[in-house]
């Protein structure tokens, strides 16, 4: 489609939107609220075409006014100037516009799961764990998410061996959809007397929310466990079997949860949990079928990917899918520069598909 057609076709359905809504009555409170949200979407698409054809407009109307002008030399000069200006803007406009028009990922304004795992280097990359649950906790901070914490399981030294959490908010899957795979970290242990370096790993997985109507989840496909929770070390926490493990046995995905004192609420946040696995498994498929011809996408979602490093030495963090180095650790760390690596690894994913022709 080009980009005349793709400009023509969001202008038409954003008058078509419009229609719908003057309407509002006939509308249901579920089809209100999924037409106002696309409308918002729609209308700074429209206004970047309206001010592109506004330019193309202006550069036409200079052109002709040289062509009048005959031998007015001011005004050719004046004209001229125009156009040089336009042909300055245009080629930038052209390209907001062209990032504007790419489709959105459905999933971008979902909020997310966010799961951290210690990987490689025992009560070293449980630290590192903590670190990263830590660093996306201050990272929502920063962008007013709600940061709900779902499970941890603690090493009891302030490392996390899994952590858990919902984030809610404007656009989290977004933003946070690219940090997926393993992050591993250079740096000298507090507990290491001779000052070694180590190498140690984090799995960090960001699955989109689900909800009920996208996964359909039968109960006879599941098997609950109730158990008594335990904290570190393995002593009691609680006095019932409040702690809850689901294993969806077609695929066998086990999710626990047992922070809640009430069997219910752990119930109910272990299927939150489940239904985003299986909703991520689905759209992991879909993408490796899609992906055969996009070998280079930065957001290949394979889990085992090894997407970064943290060098503590050197103060540099390093994301190895877009080769970006900044020596600002302390600041990634504590939510302030992670927008940074966001919106490198963002554009370069703008920019695959921009050259790819992807629709």
């Amino acid at each position: 489609m080009s980009l005349a057609q793709s400009m023509a076709r969001v202008v038409a359905r954003r008058d078509e939107v419009e229609a719908k809504l003057s309407d509002s009555a006939s509308l249901s409170p579920d089809d209100l609220a999924n037409l106002s949200r696309e409308l918002s979407e729609l209308r700074p698409v429209c206004a970047q075409v309206d001010l592109v054809r506004r330019l193309e407009d202006e550069r036409e109307s200079a052109e002709g006014l040289v062509a009048e002008a005959g031998d007015d030399a001011e005004l050719v000069e004046m004209a001229r100037a125009e156009i040089q200006e336009i042909d300055s803007r245009l080629p930038d406009e052209m390209q907001a516009l062209q990032l504007l028009l790419l489709p959105r990922d459905k999933d971008d304004s979902r909020n997310a799961i966010l799961e951290v795992r210690a990987g490689t280097g025992g009560d070293e990359a449980a630290l590192f764990g903590a670190d990263l649950f830590g660093m996306y906790q201050r990272f929502a901070a920063r962008h007013g998410w709600r940061f709900e914490v779902m499970e941890v399981s603690e090493t009891g030294i302030g490392g996390y061996k899994e952590a858990t959490a919902n984030i809610a908010g404007s656009d989290v899957f977004a933003r946070l959809k690219f940090e997926s795979g393993v992050h591993r970290v250079q740096r000298v242990p507090e507990t290491e007397a001779g000052g070694r370096i180590h190498t140690s790993a984090a799995t960090v997985a960001v699955l989109p929310e689900a909800e009920d109507v996208d996964i359909d989840v039968q109960e006879s496909d599941l098997r609950i466990d109730v158990f008594r929770a335990s904290g570190p070390g393995g002593q009691s926490v609680n006095t019932t079997d409040s702690a809850v493990r689901i294993t969806h046995i077609p695929t066998g995905i086990v999710v626990s949860q047992q922070d809640e004192k009430s069997q219910h609420k752990n119930r109910a946040k272990a299927m939150k949990i489940l239904r985003a696995r299986l909703y991520d498994a689905e759209r992991a498929r879909l993408q490796a079928e899609r992906a055969a011809s996009r070998k280079g996408q930065v957001g290949s979602g394979d889990r085992s990917e090894r997407i970064r490093t943290y060098n503590f030495p050197q103060g540099r963090v390093t994301d190895h899918r877009i080769n970006l180095t900044l020596y600002k650790l302390d600041k990634v760390i504590a939510g302030e520069a992670l927008d940074e690596v966001v919106d490198a690894l963002t554009a370069e994913d703008q920019a695959q598909r921009l050259a790819e022709g992807d629709e």
